[in-house]
């Protein structure tokens, strides 16, 4: 019964604070004074949008406190009008995105037409919240000079953030993508939550940053690193909450090319002479217009950025000596399987055992947003923003190729779409509604297609797949594959939330919540690995002779593809207060309750089957898909061994 009565309670408040998250928007709040400190209430305090022209208007309480929630980030003049007293003009305030700035006015006698202008000089702190946090402005964001305009490398201006290794797990930065997420406050990368407008941007498979909006059309990044208020959830780590520009009542435009090429870089230590240097050519090119569609109104803000990078990456790495290809030309094994020689360059260094070359790993990406704000009335907003990017890349040595000739081909279309509703019901309650979605629809497919069957390896791919991975260990050869590929996936994390602010009093309550609901689309099929073990001594022209006789010590493949397709639903609400005890002190309690729902499989499950062998590595199987270990005998066919040859 105990269980019963708190399921009941818990799912009631689920429904009053359903669905809502952090904020997107800025609140600006303060206390009105008179010269001998008294409190002035009922003062009329209206809040002008300089780039907008769009008016908010409140009174101040029996305290003296007011408070506007859910401003657009951007600029502000304040003004303040009370019987007696002259009109007071604070004639410019930064509101940064989810921030809560604190001007506090003090008002003075009234003299005949007399209007007091503030230039800056008010006391303006964001001592609203107790989140330890910084918010990154436009300015910054807009002319700070970044090495592939990538806005997450801003996040390095943060107390507390450090500058990742190169071979970080998120953090190393994907060739003209960036990074996937950063390390701060001493926070694993893979605990951030990324948000665009407070509408979730994680690519909830791998828990990184879906993609990284162009810096055109980021406005201003608050990054949240610890004592969080109750609004926020979903992830242990940092939190990234990113506000997109919006256009004004004047009409602005822009264009930019930035050009990268190798004829000032230094050539590579193992490119010496007379070989010709790496190609490098980085072309970054885009612009953006905005301005009114209808003056005071509705505003729109378009913006596009391409990439077309050519790069040549190096290939530094042992092949087989002259006297070992002329043994594996003529290989036991078959004359199928000697053809695999064709594969692998013959060396080009002095000993012509190591191959010194280059493979292009091209890099395209186009990315296209829109971002329009309508001004219905006096109660009511809307803010509206969509993205789009199409990204392709060759990796020709990512996956431990160690000769070009391999690597894979990638090709995705990321998109993230948000919708905010403010509407006010009263000069003291105000609700901000929001639903989006970001995907992921990513493919990798092997660069050079290959059936097994015509190299003498039966190991159940008969069609234009990909070679195994190959591993020569003794020699540290490593060609074909990837192992892994071809997979993809289509991901899709829908989000509806909503915030509702109550100001009463010296209290200011937030309730709210989120919902989410994730959908992964995969596939993965993989040619396998093959591999030979260190045989040999140094010296011997067969110091690969597993190799080059065909008798593989390891051997793995997933023949068949596997499919799957997840659903996971997560809620989240709060209610938080924050109560001015005095003028100088108060305090913020909160509560949240988060539930994250088990995943749940949409199709026929996937029987999963493993067949082990003698002298088979199964630990380099694939996990959770359909597996078939099988040993390279001569004549150097792989034979799928029958169920009853092999444990279970």
């Amino acid at each position: 019964m105990k269980h019963l009565v708190r399921s009941i309670v818990v799912f009631a408040f689920i429904l009053i604070a359903v669905a809502g998250h952090a904020q997107s928007t800025a609140t600006l709040s303060g206390n009105i004074t008179d010269p001998s400190g008294a409190v002035v209430p009922g003062a009329e305090v209206t809040v002008h949008g300089i780039a907008t022209g769009l008016d908010r208007v409140v009174t101040s309480d029996s305290a003296g406190n007011y408070t506007v929630p859910s401003l657009l980030p951007g600029n502000y003049s304040v003004s303040v009008q009370a019987s007696g007293f002259s009109t007071y003009k604070l004639t410019s305030v930064s509101l940064g995105v989810d921030q809560t700035v604190t001007a506090n006015v003090h008002l003075s006698v009234a003299a005949a037409g007399e209007v007091v202008n503030v230039q800056g000089a008010a006391p303006i702190i964001d001592a609203g919240t107790i989140t330890v946090a910084q918010v990154i402005d436009q300015k910054t964001v807009q002319e700070m000079p970044l090495n592939g305009r990538h806005f997450l490398d801003l996040t390095n201006l943060t107390p507390g953030t450090v500058v990742p290794p190169v071979t970080g797990s998120l953090t190393s930065a994907s060739r003209g993508l960036g990074a996937n997420s950063y390390d701060t406050a001493g926070q694993r990368e893979d605990s951030v939550n990324f948000m665009i407008n407070g509408i979730n941007l994680n690519d909830a498979s791998q828990n990184q940053i879906t993609f990284q909006p162009s810096i055109n059309t980021t406005s201003e990044i608050k990054i949240s690193n610890s004592t969080y208020s109750a609004e926020y959830g979903r992830s242990s780590g940092s939190i990234v909450n990113v506000a997109t520009r919006s256009g004004t009542n004047a009409f602005h435009g822009e264009a930019f090319d930035y050009l990268r090429n190798n004829y000032f870089d230094a050539r590579n230590y193992f490119n010496r002479k007379p070989n010709p240097q790496n190609s490098f050519i980085r072309n970054n090119f885009g612009g953006a217009f905005s301005g009114p569609i209808w003056k005071d109104k509705t505003f729109f803000f378009l913006s596009y950025e391409g990439l077309r990078q050519h790069q040549a990456l190096l290939f530094n790495g042992n092949v087989l000596s002259p006297a070992q290809r002329a043994a594996f030309a003529s290989s036991p094994a078959g004359s199928d399987y000697a053809q695999l020689i064709n594969f692998i360059p013959a060396g080009n260094n002095a000993t012509g055992t190591v191959f010194q070359g280059s493979e292009p790993g091209p890099v395209n990406i186009d990315q296209f947003s829109g971002d329009l704000y309508f001004n219905f009335s006096n109660k009511d907003n809307l803010h509206a923003y969509y993205a789009w990017q199409q990204d392709k890349r060759t990796e020709p040595n990512l996956q431990g190729n160690t000769i070009p000739g391999f690597g894979d081909h990638r090709g995705a279309h990321r998109q993230i779409g948000t919708l905010n509703e403010v509407h006010i019901f009263s000069p003291s309650v105000v609700n901000e509604a929001r639903i989006g979605f970001n995907r992921i629809a990513i493919s990798f497919v092997p660069a050079t297609p290959a059936n097994p069957l015509a190299y003498g390896i039966q190991n159940g791919v008969s069609y234009n797949a990909a070679l195994p991975q190959i591993t020569v260990q003794d020699i540290g050869l490593n060609f074909g594959g990837p192992s892994g590929f071809p997979q993809g996936r289509f991901d899709t994390t829908g989000v509806f939330s909503d915030t509702l602010s109550w100001n009463v009093g010296k209290h200011t309550i937030k309730t709210g919540g989120e919902y989410r609901r994730f959908i992964s689309d995969s596939f993965a099929q993989t040619p396998g690995i093959l591999t030979f073990s260190n045989t040999g001594k140094p010296g011997d022209p067969a110091i690969a002779p597993t190799f080059i006789n065909g008798l593989a010590t390891a051997f793995s493949v997933t023949p068949t593809q596997v499919t799957s397709r997840i659903f996971e639903n997560a809620v989240g609400a709060f209610v938080s207060d924050n109560y001015k005890i005095t003028q100088r002190f108060q305090a913020e309690v909160g509560f949240r309750f988060e539930w994250n729902g088990t995943p749940t499989e949409g199709g026929p499950k996937q029987k999963k089957r493993r067949a082990n062998c003698a002298g088979a590595d199964a630990g380099s199987e694939p996990p959770d898909s359909q597996s078939r270990v099988a040993a390279l005998e001569p004549p150097g066919r792989i034979r799928l061994p029958s169920p009853a040859a092999c444990a279970a």
